[in-house]
């Protein structure tokens, strides 16, 4: 066996013993089965909604919306950060209104967005871009503001434009720390994707799942969706990782 695949193993060890331990509190009555349904039975609903293409479209809005708002939250994030970086001007005018404006939590944005946007895609969508676009900007920021100075004296002995001092200087020394932003961002999108969903609840997605499975009192589709949200949230995080190594496999 190699390294990887014994690695791999001990991370399976926990999450075993966890279902092993819900099975037999369910199956042994220690706890209410309406409460906490056995595996067998949120495997049924699971199946059945399958079946019926519920739980394959809840999952596709929710991943689309999550995308979109990472996507957007990206780019606006990455142009800020560049502009912060390389203008002194732009700096001292919009760091210190970023900085304040950050340290609200992002919940608390939730009744401004619906108020201007509604409770439809585009609120949820704007909800998970402003989730993406703070990392993004931080990391951007930081990174080019550590861009090593006799780098900087190379592009001025050069006499780089403005433009190819971005292109050429700025945005490749800081791609390590955009990256990770962006690694950030990504965690983040998702999670706030199921945020917007269980607080926005019109439409379909996970969180909408979660919502009518808590009003039926129908535990097994409670916690059929929040498996879900774990093993894609795992699944984001693990794909995301293996990028950002082979993005950045050139650094020492």
């Amino acid at each position: 066996m190699t390294e990887r695949l014994r690695r791999a193993a001990r991370g399976l060890v926990l999450p075993v013993l966890c279902l092993a331990a819900w099975e037999a509190a369910s199956r042994s009555h220690l706890v209410d089965p309406r409460i906490l349904p056995p595996l067998e039975s949120v495997g049924a609903t699971a199946a059945t909604s399958l079946l019926h293409g519920t739980l394959a479209f809840d999952l596709l809005v929710s991943l689309a919306r999550d995308m979109a708002g990472f996507v957007g939250g990206t780019i606006v994030g990455a142009a800020l950060g560049i502009l912060l970086g390389v203008s002194g001007i732009a700096e001292r005018l919009v760091l210190p209104t970023f900085n304040g404006l950050r340290q609200i939590a992002i919940l608390a944005w939730i009744p401004l967005i619906s108020l201007w946007f509604g409770f439809g895609d585009t609120a949820k969508v704007m909800f998970i871009l402003l989730s993406a676009f703070v990392p993004v900007t931080l990391n951007t920021y930081q990174g080019i503001r550590s861009t090593p100075a006799d780098l900087r004296e190379v592009a001025t002995a050069l006499r780089f434009t403005w433009l190819q001092r971005v292109t050429r200087l700025f945005v490749p020394a800081a791609l390590p720390s955009m990256v990770t932003g962006m690694h950030l961002a990504l965690i983040y999108s998702w999670v706030a994707a199921i945020g917007s969903e269980y607080f926005m609840t019109v439409g379909p997605g996970i969180g909408g799942l979660i919502i009518s499975g808590r009003e039926r009192f129908d535990m097994d589709l409670v916690l059929l969706g929040m498996l879900l949200l774990g093993i894609v949230g795992f699944a984001i995080n693990r794909t995301a990782s293996v990028l950002e190594t082979r993005l950045l496999r050139w650094r020492p």
